[in-house]
């Protein structure tokens, strides 16, 4: 609807290539892009202590200590019972970090790594 009000478009005009225009992310895009934000802040310790409580490194589990990805920087996904439980920021936000290259997750500017994942996202949706 907001595309429609800037564009002045009509109620059966598409609204992707003003979407695209304007260079605004989709909904989903744009979801993701807070959830990154939040973990990027989460990765550089920079986040409230209650949003680093609630997920775990990957290099912080015992088991995976000795395993390659604990280098990485990831985070575990816990495991849920329903549906409902995935929509959690301590699910949501790590399954959306890890999608991320890795070249995003190496950046501890905030600055330069969301006009990074803006990039991302934006070329994901659209494409080049």
């Amino acid at each position: 609807m907001a595309a429609r009000l800037v564009a002045r478009l009509g109620p059966r005009d598409h609204v992707t290539s003003t979407i695209r225009d304007l260079h605004w992310l989709p909904v989903q895009q744009r979801i993701t892009y807070k959830l990154c934000t939040m973990m990027h802040l989460v990765n550089i310790g920079r986040a409230l202590t209650y949003l680093i409580n609630s997920v775990t490194a990957t290099r912080d589990v015992v088991s995976r200590s000795r395993l390659r990805s604990s280098s990485s920087h990831h985070y575990e996904q816990p495991r849920t019972r329903h549906k409902l439980g995935e929509r959690s920021f301590s699910f949501a936000s790590p399954a959306a970090w890890n999608r991320l290259p890795p070249s995003l997750h190496e950046l501890t500017n905030t600055v330069t790594f969301k006009k990074h994942l803006k990039t991302h996202l934006f070329t994901r949706a659209f494409g080049p």
